[in-house]
Order: C-alpha cells, then sequence, then structure tokens
C-alpha cells in the first residue's frame, strides 16, 4: 500500500466476517503507515539539527501544503473537512513526539480560540490559557511559548481592535491565519426559556445573538462578561441562567444544550491570528498583513494605495486605528494577495518606502483553509 493508491472499490456482496477482517487489516496497515510517518518527522528533526525549541521545527508554510494536498486527493466518501482534521491530529502527534509545543491563547479553557488552536495545531500541544490578549503577545514575545492565538476580526460585528492596537508596538509576526465558523448555542440547566432569568456572554457572542434573544428571552437580563467560557462557568451552578457558548464550553463545563445555532447570521464567522517570532517563508498560496502610515498633506491616502494598484497587488482589507502619537493621527492596517517575496509585492512595497512614513510586514502566512471548503463543511464542529 501506498499513498499514491487509490481506494479499492468494496465488493457489494461480501459477508459481515470478512468485511471485518478487511477492516482489521487496513487499521493494521494505517497504524504501520502512521509509524513511519512519525520516524521520517524524527528523521527532518535530526537533519535539521538541534534547534532552541519546538517552535524552530515547526512550518505553517510547509503544513499549508500538506493539507492542500489533501483536500486535492480526496475522492471520498470522508468530507474535506474530516479528512482535514484526520491529517491534522496525525501531524501534531509526529510534531510532537520529542517537545509539545507550547501555544498561548485568549482564556480561560473552552473559549472559541482554544477551539481555533486545536483547528491550526491538532491536541498534542500544550496550550496555555492567558486572561488578556495582552498577555498572549507578551507570552510568545518572551519565549515561554512558542506561538500564541488572538481573535482578530469578525464578520458580523468586525474587528478586534485591541488585536491590532498590540503590533503597534510588538516585534511578533503573524505565523498563519485561521477562519472558523461560529456557532453560538445556548446553554443552561434550566429546562424551558420561562426559567431563565439572566444570558451571560462575551459582549460580541451578545450582539451576533441580538435578534434571537429579543425573540426568545426578551425579559432577561443579558449580563456581559470577559468571555464565552466565564459564562459557562457561572451559569453550570445557577438553574435560572444560560450561557451563549460554544459546543466546546458546554462540554468542559458540563452544560446541557437547550437551543443550537442561536445566532443572527449562518455565516457568522471569526477570523484568528497565530502568532510567532518570525517571517516564514511562502507556501504558495500567501495573504501578507501591513502596517503603513502615510505623511501629512493632500491624497495620503492614495499615495499608500496607489503603489499596490500599480503593481497589481489585490488588497482584501484595510482598517485604520490611531497610531496613538498624537490627535487624529491614524496608521492603516492593510491585508493583501502574496507574500512579502513576490515581485510585484516587492516593487509596490520598494515604493511604498519613498510615500510613507511608516510601512512595517507583520507577517506574509498562509490563507486559511476555511475558505478552500464547501460552506455545508466549513463549520466549528467539535474536534474529533
Amino acid at each position: 500500500m501506498t499513498a499514491s493508491d487509490k481506494p479499492v472499490q468494496v465488493k457489494a456482496n461480501l459477508e459481515l466476517p470478512e468485511i471485518r477482517a478487511r477492516i482489521d487489516e487496513l487499521d493494521r496497515q494505517i497504524q504501520q503507515l502512521i509509524a513511519e510517518r512519525a520516524e521520517l518527522a524524527a528523521a527532518v528533526r535530526r537533519a535539521k539539527g538541534q534547534l532552541e525549541a519546538a517552535a524552530a521545527y515547526y512550518r505553517p508554510d510547509r503544513e499549508a501544503q500538506v493539507l492542500k494536498k489533501v483536500i486535492e486527493r480526496n475522492e471520498g466518501p470522508l468530507s474535506d473537512a474530516v479528512m482535514l482534521r484526520v491529517f491534522r491530529e496525525i501531524m501534531s502527534a509526529c510534531l510532537a513526539q520529542q517537545e509539545p509545543m507550547r501555544i498561548a491563547y485568549l482564556g480561560p479553557e473552552g473559549t472559541f480560540t482554544q477551539q481555533a488552536v486545536y483547528r491550526q495545531f491538532g491536541h498534542s500541544v500544550n496550550g496555555l490559557a492567558q486572561p488578556s490578549i495582552e498577555e498572549v503577545f507578551m507570552q510568545v514575545q518572551a519565549g515561554e511559548a512558542d506561538f500564541g492565538v488572538v481573535p482578530v476580526e469578525n464578520s458580523t460585528q468586525g474587528i478586534v481592535s485591541h488585536t491590532l492596537d498590540m503590533f503597534l508596538h510588538s516585534d511578533l509576526k503573524i505565523a498563519a491565519e485561521v477562519e472558523m465558523r461560529i456557532h453560538q448555542h445556548l446553554l443552561t440547566r434550566a429546562r424551558r426559556l420561562d426559567d431563565i432569568e439572566r444570558v451571560y456572554s462575551h459582549p460580541q457572542s451578545l450582539a451576533q445573538c441580538k435578534h434571537w434573544l429579543a425573540a426568545n428571552l426578551p425579559r432577561a437580563e443579558t449580563v456581559p462578561v470577559s468571555s464565552n467560557a466565564e459564562a459557562a462557568r457561572r451559569v453550570r451552578h445557577a438553574p435560572d441562567a444560560a450561557a451563549i457558548a460554544g459546543r466546546h464550553a458546554a462540554e468542559v463545563y458540563g452544560l446541557p444544550v437547550l437551543f443550537a445555532n442561536i445566532e443572527d447570521h449562518v455565516d457568522n464567522t471569526t477570523r484568528f491570528l497565530v502568532l510567532g517570532r518570525d517571517l516564514l517563508p511562502p507556501s504558495g498560496d500567501d495573504k501578507t498583513t501591513l502596517l503603513v502610515a502615510g505623511r501629512d498633506g493632500p491624497g495620503a491616502l492614495f499615495k499608500l494605495l496607489e503603489p499596490l494598484a500599480r503593481h497589481q497587488v489585490n488588497m482584501n482589507r484595510i482598517e485604520s486605528r490611531p497610531s496613538r502619537q498624537g490627535r487624529w493621527d491614524y496608521v492603516f492596517f492593510i491585508d493583501v494577495d502574496g507574500h512579502v517575496e513576490d515581485d510585484g509585492l516587492k516593487a509596490a512595497m520598494a515604493d511604498l518606502d519613498g510615500e510613507a512614513r511608516l510601512v512595517k510586514v507583520l507577517g506574509s502566512y498562509p490563507r486559511a483553509v476555511l475558505g478552500r471548503l464547501p460552506d455545508s463543511e466549513a463549520s466549528d464542529s467539535p474536534p474529533p
């Protein structure tokens, strides 16, 4: 059996004992191949030599290429999303043979950000829950964590401004992005909606479910808290209260789901950034995030954007934030297609240097896998 072998069609008239025997044989072969893959991963580590930390062996660009091939090869019957989760866990376990990576994330346990950690790194990592986005940055900057994961944008509620503001004074780089379809659930020990007097959740989640709440719990008090996981923690011993959170929080805190998928928009998606300390090589399908600021004078923003258009660099997002260096002084965060080593973007950057007072590359990183999946597969279903 080799990686290039196509699945063999199963005969329709096989007896049950024959089917089970075939499954047992396939399981043996699969296990043997996983062991061989783990040995090859260890050989890669030996070939690279003794590096400083587990993060030095992790290559998001290489993993993005591997996962892209998984999607291209998949002929069913399992969906692309399921195959990606299986391969993510295999890759995670192989990488963690000697030393699991330490991943700081916006906690506590049970948050959507923790789910994003598992989506990007698999379960063979040590998750380090942090009380704030600032603490995640600090843990990575100090080397206490190999990477960090923070939310940066929601498709219905917009940007997470504190994440962007941290880049104003940080040298960290964006190593990857994770897009996750967010499903909000009503978690409670109450048996009926009429028994619920208070609803706890993060302010963004409350906003994402405001129409559902108005229609179904118009008299209940809404109580903003620091995270959805904190909401679930408060509700687990309060039968007259409910939390809005994800299924992972329900599992962590042992809460029943009274109503599922109560978000107002079915395409509710959150984007997370993976923070690292180094700029990474191209993966073949990348995005780049720039931090730029113009000089005073008319047409300042045009002068920042014109080089991108002239060199045919596609811009897909721009956000302005106060620079904190003076009143009404702003910087711009710009996402563009491509890697900073691409000829077009390299030429645009050279022109930008002459027009801007600040040009900073925050990262060139693989495009999130979610955009390659059909809507029916791009969910935040629990990890295997």
